[in-house]
């Protein structure tokens, strides 16, 4: 089976264009080298995807004949991504939520008065 579709079928990119992309631009790793999204992959390899700042490792365990449901993704593929890759793509998430701010669910986009009260706390907590 060919990577960019097996990486489509088992979930980890929305369309197969998207897994082909991410292939051809070397984000996908097929142990340990890069690949095309033409190559073929089988039982036994083990697919790294490039999530900044690290790559989430996945090894395959059957091929499948098309795209299935989120709850029959571990017959196909289990994730192998050291606990400390996890921590830190955890970290960069809660640092990148802390950067733009939380906001109230259902609040709506900030008004043009909103925005420039943001702006201003934020250059005014930069240049302490």
């Amino acid at each position: 089976m060919r990577v960019d579709k097996f990486l489509f079928c088992v979930r980890l990119f929305k369309t197969r264009s998207l897994a082909s992309d991410a292939c051809s631009k070397g984000r996908i790793l097929v142990n340990g080298s890069p690949v095309k999204p033409s190559r073929e992959v089988k039982p036994g390899d083990e697919v790294s995807v490039k999530s900044n700042p690290v790559y989430r490792k996945y090894l395959i365990l059957n091929l499948l004949n098309g795209r299935v449901g989120a709850a029959k993704v571990p017959e196909y593929m289990t994730e192998t991504t050291p606990e400390d890759d996890l921590f830190k793509l955890k970290m960069m998430k809660d640092i990148s939520s802390l950067s733009f701010g939380i906001r109230d669910r259902g609040t709506g986009r900030p008004t043009k008065k909103d925005r420039r009260d943001i702006d201003r706390f934020y250059d005014d907590e930069n240049n302490l």
